[in-house]
């Protein structure tokens, strides 16, 4: 078991075994948060006592042969976007206050799954304002860096999240996902992240961006996030939407191997998309290994149109809903991106330009559901380009919105499919490159065990500043 970063599956055998227990993670956990979150601020709330009390008693549960499960006493931490009971949660954001543990009664259906399954909830993690962009800064909190070089963006919106859990500042985090929010950091991070298939995992509230919106585990291999949608992708009566219980584990199957298997691999997804030649290398790369491990590997785009002006539509109508139940004034105090893109995009959309977004969504997932009868599954880039520098808005130091740089990941959210970020190199620069993995609604095990097919080929290795006993401060907080 690696001391640095283990993993969930390797804490849970570890204290089976007796050779660590929750309360010695639950420490290594808080001392990485003390000596690394200085430098890339992922974290916004740190309940040292309530982590320790909650350790303490997880070590117990062990000894005693009572634990809870696999889970039990895994160091956890939350994406600010879902409600954790006795934390507030801000969500990046200028306009909630802050309030008492009284103010803050109720867990989201995913934390609630975690705590009831006995891991130790250490803190909450960075986002930006109301999830809105694919980095992670706030007029609130600041900016949060990546761990593989702080002056570099995590990417976002759980770039939080994806920081963390590559620091080993916790073994794994719940996010969210409304266009790419897990799977752009990370790809930026070196992490894995599963947007699972709409409504596997349920929320509530319900979100702003409706059915755009799924949670999502963030963590450091495919077993981890198999284990953990086991854990909270169960219906909660709460969610509307939320399915049923499913029909089988996650975890079991992922060395299944891919043999066999019908997979195409679309390097720019048909879209014109000027990726990274590093990062297209790498991809490619991968689907060959695929095809030495006997899937049946072809080169095809699905034949889809950006659905981007769409998106748009859909998304911020629901952030100018947001904003605007915060009354009078609200939209001049949050973030100016935001605040631009609501007033282009979203305010005062008609109820018409919305169904027409409808329909667009509509013949993606028919054209999509199309593809996946001859190709169980899909592979694209992540992200077309490896992290970029920390407080801008856009590689190259521009200010463009988020969907202009994140074409591969939106268009499964408004289908509604399973997609798995795991990493499969890194660039000469050292920058993490990610895999995405895309399949069908509601098979989501095939998808993780592709993943798990990669990462068994393409180990992703650590951040540098994971083994540097005392980095140097390179973050900003601004």
């Amino acid at each position: 078991m690696s001391t640095l970063r283990p993993t969930v599956c390797e804490l849970s055998a570890a204290y089976a075994d007796g050779s660590t227990t929750p309360l010695e993670a639950t420490e290594r956990a808080l001392e990485a948060i003390e000596r690394l979150d200085p430098l890339v601020h992922a974290m916004v709330l740190v309940d040292r006592e309530g982590a320790l009390e909650a350790a303490r008693a997880s070590t117990r549960r062990w000894a005693d042969g009572a634990a809870l499960g696999p889970a039990d006493g895994i160091p956890t931490t939350i994406k600010d976007i879902l409600l954790t009971r006795g934390w507030p949660t801000l969500r990046g954001s200028l306009l909630i206050e802050e309030g008492g543990p009284q103010d803050w009664p109720e867990d989201a259906p995913a934390v609630a799954r975690l705590r009831a399954a006995g891991c130790v909830l250490l803190g909450k993690n960075s986002t930006p304002e109301f999830a809105w962009k694919g980095v992670t800064d706030s007029l609130r909190h600041g900016h949060t860096g990546n761990p593989w070089d702080p002056t570099l963006t995590s990417g976002g919106s759980s770039g939080g999240a994806a920081a963390a859990v590559a620091l080993g500042m916790g073994a794994w985090s719940v996010g969210t996902d409304g266009g790419g929010s897990v799977r752009i950091p990370a790809s930026f991070t070196g992490t894995v992240a599963l947007k699972p298939t709409y409504g596997r995992i349920p929320l509530f509230p319900a979100s702003p961006y409706g059915t755009l919106s799924h949670a999502g585990p963030i963590t450091t291999c495919v077993d981890d996030a198999a284990l953990m949608l086991d854990l909270v992708g169960r219906p909660d009566p709460r969610d509307w939407s939320a399915l049923p219980e499913p029909p089988a584990s996650f975890w079991e199957g992922l060395e299944d191997g891919v043999e066999g298997l019908r997979v195409a691999v679309s390097p720019r997804l048909g879209l014109d998309v000027d990726n990274d030649p590093e990062v297209e290398e790498a991809v490619l790369a991968a689907a060959q290994q695929l095809a030495e491990d006997g899937a049946q590997v072809e080169q095809v785009d699905p034949g889809i149109s950006d659905p981007v002006d769409a998106f748009h539509v859909l998304w911020f109508s629901g952030a100018a809903k947001v904003i605007e139940a915060y009354g009078p004034g609200a939209l001049d105090r949050v973030d100016p991106g935001l605040r631009e893109a609501v007033l282009r995009h979203g305010e005062g959309a008609s109820a018409s330009a919305y169904l027409d977004a409808t329909a667009v969504r509509m013949e993606l997932g028919r054209r999509m559901g199309i593809f996946h009868e001859t190709y169980d599954v899909l592979l694209t880039p992540t992200m077309p380009i490896p992290a970029f520098e920390l407080g801008h808005q856009a590689p190259g130091g521009g200010e463009a919105l988020w969907t202009s740089w994140t074409p591969y990941t939106y268009p499964f959210n408004m289908t509604q499919q399973p997609a798995l970020s795991v990493p499969c190199g890194l660039t000469a620069q050292g920058r993490p490159i990610g895999l995405q993995v895309v399949g069908a609604r509601h098979d989501d095990a095939r998808v993780l065990r592709v993943g798990r097919a990669v990462e068994r080929r393409a180990p992703a290795g650590l951040p540098p500043m994971l083994s540097d006993p005392a980095p140097e401060g390179r973050g900003e907080r601004a």
